[in-house]
């Protein structure tokens, strides 16, 4: 008994378990946007800045390669790829620095409260 092989049982997956869907046509209502275009689900790449700057470059470097290889259309081509991460990289900058901004107006905010408090705690004592 000791030497018989035991037969591989998989586990049980966890619902909370993260999976991919296999199809997009689920009954989700949550995939298509207003204008009922699907929408793919990301894994973060878009956002992050530095990702978003290296795939920028990457495409500039292949519009290069393609011009020095006698493909205009081509080059052209990787030109318009790197145009739209250029305008994702603008527009994440933007955000980037209106959160900068944010907070640095509700911590100037939140020091004037505490010296308001202050005072009024000394004129209280008085």
């Amino acid at each position: 008994m000791n030497n018989r092989r035991r037969n591989f049982r998989p586990r049980m997956q966890k619902n909370s378990f993260r999976r991919r869907s296999g199809s997009i046509n689920t009954s989700n209502s949550n995939n298509f946007n207003s204008n009922g275009n699907i929408s793919f689900n990301r894994n973060g790449s878009t956002n992050n800045i530095h990702s978003v700057e290296k795939t920028m470059l990457k495409f500039q470097q292949l519009a290069k390669d393609a011009q020095s290889n006698g493909d205009p259309v081509l080059a052209q081509n990787y030109l318009q790829h790197a145009d739209h991460y250029l305008r994702r990289y603008n527009e994440l900058n933007d955000k980037k620095d209106n959160l900068i901004e944010k907070s640095k107006v509700t911590e100037n905010t939140s020091q004037e409260d505490e010296k308001n408090n202050n005072k009024e705690l000394l004129q209280q004592t008085n």
